[in-house]
């Protein structure tokens, strides 16, 4: 090493030591300040966290929670959906045979679609209520297609239902599909 290089090596020590000695002075002064109050200060700062983060663990919880009832409420969805075309057949073959209601055959039909219909209400499914003569709302309804209303008080309103929409809980899981008029 150079003369020259030691001599830099000597002022950087200096100002690490001017660093050093600023440090210790920083400490002292606040040293000076009373320990108590810097107790009472971290002691609010370390209430203040406490606090967020048990609110932030309460708000989880609460989420967590509605997340898991919603989950239970629609798990059963895809098998819902599966199920509606039966019970749409179901519907076809009452209808068709509602000429003949005193046969057994019938009243076996009819015992088997109710006993499916209430297993389904438990679980959550239910008819969502849409007949004709309702007004069209593109929200709960899907429309199929337009037809030249039969009267003037029929305009815009649902004429026909074609297929009916169901609910799981409070969600839809198939819209009503219906004929309006124009």
């Amino acid at each position: 090493m150079s003369k020259k290089d030691k001599k830099q090596v000597v002022e950087n020590d200096e100002e690490v030591l001017t660093q050093e000695e600023a440090t210790s002075k920083k400490k002292s002064k606040k040293e000076k300040v009373d320990p108590l109050q810097e107790i009472q200060e971290e002691l609010a700062t370390e209430k203040d966290r406490y606090l967020r983060l048990f609110a932030e663990f309460e708000n989880y919880k609460r989420r967590t929670g509605k997340e898991r009832v919603e989950l239970f409420k629609t798990a059963s969805q895809d098998v819902m959906v599966s199920l509606l075309p039966v019970l749409d057949d179901f519907d076809r073959a009452l209808q068709e045979f509602s000429k003949d209601k005193d046969d057994v055959h019938v009243q076996g039909i009819e015992l088997i679609s109710n006993k499916l219909r209430e297993t389904l209400k438990q679980k959550g499914l239910e008819v969502a209520d849409t007949k004709a003569g309702d007004v069209f709302n593109a929200d709960y309804h899907e429309a199929i297609t337009q037809i030249p209303a039969p009267s003037e008080d029929m305009k815009g309103k649902i004429i026909d239902v074609i297929e009916k929409g169901y609910t799981l809980g409070e969600k839809v899981i198939r819209y009503p599909k219906v004929v309006i008029g124009q």
